[in-house]
């Protein structure tokens, strides 16, 4: 029991990390917290939910991998080297590919609610 319980212990002592030293992720964090707020509000479905927080657990995966790719690429290519930047840039472009699917999974859940909204103010 004890292995398991410091395993998370290494695991949350991660997520501090990559929350105190990537401003991506702290931004990602700040989204979700929008985003949650805003499905409240609209009062989103279930099966909405689920879509929202596959979207949010995707991105903050890919984000989280792509620190993890960055760091061992520094450690084993501190110097310049044209593979390794390849490297990185594939793994950011996950990132950006997840936060696009989020954005778009976003736009179809909120946006017929909102347009809703702003028709039944007018």
């Amino acid at each position: 029991m004890k292995k398991l319980l410091r395993s998370f212990g290494y695991a949350f002592k991660g997520l501090v990390y990559a929350t105190a030293t990537q401003l991506n992720f702290r931004i990602h964090l700040v989204a979700t917290v929008l985003v949650f707020i805003v499905g409240f509000l609209l009062q989103i479905s279930l099966e909405q939910w689920n879509w929202i927080a596959i979207s949010i657990c995707l991105v903050l995966v890919t984000e989280i991998f792509n620190t993890m790719i960055e760091t061992l690429v520094d450690l084993v290519s501190p110097g310049y080297n044209e593979k390794a930047g390849r490297i990185k840039d594939m793994s950011a472009a996950a990132v950006v590919i997840a936060a696009l699917f989020a954005l778009i999974t976003a736009l179809i859940i909120f946006s017929p609610k909102l347009l809703a909204l702003i028709n039944h103010a007018s």
